[in-house]
């Protein structure tokens, strides 16, 4: 989602030093207004916040020369962007798998991965099989969300075909694949 166009004035050519002044004044006037808007949109996650409230002017840093801050409060407009960053960090966690952190990885002797490693060899035997078993569409749709990491937009340019396409393909195929694995013996 692209960002609100910024309240404008006249386009100017500001100096270095007014455009620092600008800037300070943008921080001392709404960082912290906005730090407390954007906590509350993150659940408390503070380190969120602060990366947040930091985006957020640093994209008005980027439009410096279209803000006017004579045209009334650029808190509006701030507080609009802040939004958006809040909800396009949480549209991309979502098409993301949960990645599991490194201490839940359990460490085993020899003869134990020897029997882990062949069993992942087996399901991953199985695993390919029963994507084998899905049409051309669905499991290009699997492959670049879910073993390219891609999200839906980013598998829709790659694949030529709209975000929606490859979100409703990927809800067929996981239920394709998981018949198929059902008849092979495997339940997800």
């Amino acid at each position: 989602m692209a960002d609100p166009a910024p309240p404008t004035g006249p386009r100017r050519t500001a100096t270095p030093a007014a455009e620092d002044r600008l800037m300070r004044t943008l921080y001392r006037e709404h960082a912290g207004p906005l730090y407390g808007m954007v906590l509350h949109l993150v659940g408390g996650d503070r380190q969120r916040a602060e990366d947040v409230v930091q985006e957020t002017l640093v994209r008005a840093w980027r439009h410096l020369d279209r803000l006017d801050p004579g045209s009334g409060s650029l808190r509006p407009w701030l507080a609009t962007v802040a939004r958006r960053i809040v909800i396009d960090g949480r549209r991309s966690a979502r098409a993301r798998p949960r990645e599991v952190p490194e201490s839940a990885l359990d460490r085993r002797p020899d003869a134990a991965a020897a029997e882990d490693e062949l069993d992942r060899a087996l399901r991953l035997m199985t695993l390919t099989d029963a994507l084998g078993s899905l049409s051309a569409a669905h499991r290009a749709a699997i492959t670049e969300t879910y073993l390219r990491g891609r999200t839906a937009t980013e598998a829709a340019a790659v694949l030529g075909v709209p975000p929606g396409t490859v979100r409703s393909r990927l809800h067929y195929a996981l239920r394709a694949l998981r018949l198929a694995l059902e008849e092979r013996g495997a339940t997800p």
